[in-house]
């Protein structure tokens, strides 16, 4: 059953499937990506053991090899999708993580922070207090006017 589904997830990029199978296929295709890293005869016959299928093992080696040269490991990548309607199984899919069209043309959305309220506290805050200068500073004329005028008189 992991072969065959290695095999799909090869070939499809994306399949769908329940989350306990999800884990076990990572866990069996990350090693046989890992041995693809390396065209040779050995890696060739290694991973054919495991897959017994030529075409999934040529697609391996010639279209997902070179996408992931360069990453260290995590080439599966497992989204849940809710239960399963029928028997309440946890649902989701796992795919390959350079082979997203979706994902990589998206841009990253800019990071949100948890203190939005400070911030527009901190924006609010510069008008209050020029506010309330201006309205010191219009007080502090009226009592000055008063203290002027007493001392004109002594």
């Amino acid at each position: 059953m992991l072969a065959n589904m290695a095999i799909s997830l090869i070939m499809h990029k994306r399949i769908t499937t329940t989350l306990a199978k999800a884990k076990a296929l990572k866990m069996y295709v990350e090693p046989l990506i890992t041995r693809s890293k390396t065209d040779t005869t050995t890696s060739r016959r290694v991973v054919f053991r495991y897959l017994q299928n030529k075409y999934a093992v040529t697609e391996l080696f010639k279209e997902v090899a070179p996408k992931i040269a360069d990453r260290p490991g995590g080439y599966t990548r497992i989204i849940k999708l809710g239960t399963r309607q029928g028997d309440a199984a946890d649902v989701c899919f796992i795919e390959l993580v350079d082979f997203d069209e979706n994902m990589a043309k998206t841009p990253k959305a800019a990071k949100k922070t948890r203190r939005s309220r400070r911030s527009k506290g901190a924006e609010t805050a510069p008008a209050a207090e020029a506010a309330a200068t201006e309205a010191s500073a219009t007080e502090e004329a009226k009592a000055e006017a008063p203290a002027e005028e007493a001392a004109k008189a002594e």
